[in-house]
């Protein structure tokens, strides 16, 4: 469903990303991490088209759509939900879910399913859905961004950093969130810091340091190859 080759991004005359390569299929959870400045939220920007990559490729449902525009790869359903929770402050929580939905007009019995599906897992939603998002706490202005997000139902999701700000209770029911949207068949990408907690949710992982893939293994063996990775670098370290 998306497959990036050799990404090169950056800002300006800066350099950020060097040569990165990933796939993941529908219905796959892929987990990026990596030390803050690594460029994780450079990665997610670059695919999405906030970033127009320098060098590379990216290829989204068999087309390549290297740095097409943002709102382009959201109508065909590659959809990026940023950290620090990017709602419309004045907006309604439920005219926000409306907002989500702007890229399929036409499907109201879709949209109508899709929202009660929210409600129903996220019920503080539901609770405050006249209020206005400014209104909400930082977890949840974070879950009306995924809510609006769900009812898009974009085929690639490519979530930065879900816990950015959040008490760290509120991401379980979040990656358990996402675990079951991706078996309906979306293709799922989470950058996140906390790896322990949020590996057993996702089939693979990797590993960004300075703008370059350190490692990428299946998500159950993230514990070991980080441990591999720590004492190479250590033993370098060492050597030197």
């Amino acid at each position: 469903m998306l497959e990036v080759t050799d990404l090169v991004a950056g800002y300006g005359d800066i350099p950020v990303l060097r040569g990165v390569s990933l796939r993941v299929d529908p219905g796959e959870i892929l987990l990026i991490g990596g030390e803050n400045g690594a460029g994780k939220s450079t990665l997610m920007r670059a695919i999405a088209g906030f970033n127009r990559p320098t060098g590379g490729r990216v290829m989204f449902d068999g087309a390549v759509v290297t740095g097409q525009p943002p709102e382009r790869l959201a109508r065909a359903g590659l959809r990026l939900v940023l950290d620090n929770h990017r709602v419309f402050p004045e907006l309604t929580v439920h005219d926000n879910l409306r907002m989500g939905v702007a890229a399929r007009r036409g499907d109201r019995e879709g949209f109508v399913r899709a929202v009660e599906e929210i409600y129903g897992v996220f019920p503080v939603l539901k609770e405050k859905h006249r209020a206005r998002a400014r209104d909400l706490s930082g977890g949840q202005q974070q879950i009306l961004a995924l809510g609006q997000a769900f009812v898009a139902r974009p085929k690639v999701l490519l979530c930065d950093e879900p816990s950015m700000g959040l008490a760290q209770a509120l991401l379980p029911p979040i990656l358990s969130f996402l675990r079951r949207w991706a078996a309906t068949g979306t293709a799922v990408v989470i950058v996140e810091q906390h790896l322990k907690m949020t590996q057993a949710y996702a089939d693979r992982a990797m590993i960004v340091q300075r703008g370059e893939i350190a490692l990428s293994c299946p998500a159950a063996e993230l514990d070991q190859r980080l441990a591999v990775l720590h004492a190479a670098r250590t033993g370098a370290h060492g050597a030197a």
